[in-house]
């Protein structure tokens, strides 16, 4: 079963055998009944519940996760996620009435959410595990059949989610295709048309794929990144701020697509600031941060190098060190950055923060709108003026006020980009509906027949619709 649901894209044969299998499950309408949708919910469900053991090794393999940031941010967000699937999905298939305008009548007129087909999701490495499933769950709510693409910069989780899928789910429904995800990815989107494609990643990858999808008119959702600002004013409780901060800061070692990127501080407090973020770093990591159980490793020593690189430009007051071999790059504040260096445009992706000072609020929104559209913004105020001005002038995905990251964690809230940090938005309902066609239906009596619409037209018919649509 492995060999068949491990996709080996040199074998066209394989390939198209794998995907076809998929489209004629979906015909036959096997995806589409409630109780279907909610045993492969249950199977997910468990499939996580039997291997948090081994979903926490992987992972500990690849990036280094400590125990605790691994379980809640891959594996307990996945609980989250399954029970409000299974809790409200009936209520999400159920079609929603809508109103009927006059002219329409004896009518009524209804939403249904039709599942797509089959559908493509490419995770990334950052969150190989969550961000690869939390997806599927919504797919799988929806009706769909799902073709998964893990990272494969994480062999140990993506080998694991394969392993795991194949002895779960029948191969035609969900199967996972392993390899590089350049060779691999552009042959998926070449040589097939998926209903869907939802893809986390890199703006750079997320481009291509939306070239590659537009061309086939696929509707895709990206979730992708950029230079996400924390905003400290001088109304801020900056204890609080600076405990906030450092850990939505460097949670997965600052390989997370919403930390923050750079921290913009009004510089009447920028000082203060400074020393509580350093104490901080200290508590959360102790003296050695390379000894602590609780701070991660960077992905690969490619990365580390792009750290290092992006290190020398600014003064470093704290931190600073790294270990290659062990892809240890220690908690590392930057201050005197110039806005025009590299560290200022390209998303960092690592345990580093720039610190920027500002004088006015306008001065900050002018730093901000350098890198435009950030995936996320975090301000720490006490000042109603100051969030409603960061709020109304600052276009970015989503965030939060006087905390850092949480906002994930609400299955409520739409989670996705705008402009260049993404297209699209999923968690909770707006997953489902992500992977859902929202189908239109008006339905009308044959009972009654008003003549208005009818030829032929009249003054009086003329005189009529007038009178309804210039009202």
């Amino acid at each position: 079963m492995m060999q068949h649901l491990t996709m080996i894209l040199q074998d066209q044969a394989v390939t198209e055998e794998v995907y076809s299998g998929k489209r004629a499950f979906f015909d036959a309408g096997k995806t589409k009944t409630i109780d279907f949708r909610l045993r492969q919910l249950e199977r997910l469900e468990q499939l996580v519940r039997s291997n948090e053991e081994r979903i926490l090794v992987a992972l500990a393999k690849d990036l280094g996760k400590p125990t605790f940031e691994a379980y809640t941010s891959e594996i307990g967000v996945l609980y989250q996620e399954l029970r409000e699937a299974k809790k409200q999905l009936a209520r999400w298939m159920e079609p929603k009435r809508v109103a009927t305008p006059l002219v329409l009548q004896p009518s009524k007129s209804f939403i249904r959410h039709d599942p797509l087909g089959v559908v493509l999701i490419i995770g990334p490495w950052n969150y190989p595990f969550q961000l690869l499933l939390a997806p599927v769950i919504g797919a799988i709510a929806a009706g769909n059949c799902i073709v998964l693409k893990p990272s494969d910069l994480t062999p140990h989780t993506s080998g694991l989610i394969a392993e795991l899928i194949a002895t779960t789910f029948d191969p035609d429904y969900i199967s996972v295709v392993l390899g590089d995800g350049a060779v691999v990815g552009d042959q998926l989107l070449d040589r097939f048309r998926f209903d869907h494609v939802f893809f986390t990643g890199s703006p750079g990858v997320g481009r291509h794929i939306a070239v590659k999808t537009a061309a086939k008119l696929v509707p895709t959702t990206l979730e992708l990144g950029g230079k996400s600002p924390v905003i400290v004013d001088k109304s801020a409780n900056l204890q609080v701020t600076a405990k906030r901060i450092v850990w939505s800061k460097f949670f997965n070692a600052g390989q997370t697509c919403v930390c923050p990127d750079y921290l913009l501080v009004e510089e009447t407090v920028k000082d203060a600031l400074i020393q509580l973020l350093k104490a901080e770093i200290r508590r959360a990591f102790g003296a050695d941060p390379q000894m602590s159980e609780s701070y991660g490793r960077i992905i690969n020593e490619r990365r580390v190098h792009a750290l290092q690189r992006l290190m020398q430009q600014g003064t470093i007051v704290h931190g600073g060190r790294i270990d290659l071999a062990d892809r240890y790059v220690e908690p590392t504040l930057l201050d005197a950055v110039s806005l025009e260096e590299d560290i200022m445009h390209e998303e960092i992706f690592g345990p580093l923060l720039p610190i920027v000072s500002f004088s006015s609020p306008e001065q900050a929104v002018s730093i901000i709108r350098r890198n435009r559209y950030p995936l996320a913004l975090y301000l720490y105020t006490e000042s109603p003026e100051m969030e409603t001005y960061f709020l109304e002038h600052v276009e970015f995905g989503g965030g939060c006020i006087n905390n850092g990251m949480v906002h994930l964690m609400n299955a409520e809230l739409p989670f996705g980009g705008v402009g260049g940090s993404g297209m699209g938005a999923y968690h909770g309902r707006h997953t489902f509906e992500t992977f859902s066609h929202a189908k239109s239906i008006v339905k009308t009596s044959t009972k009654l027949d008003p003549s208005l619409r009818y030829a032929p037209y009249t003054s009086k018919k003329m005189t009529i619709a007038k009178r309804y649509f210039a009202r």
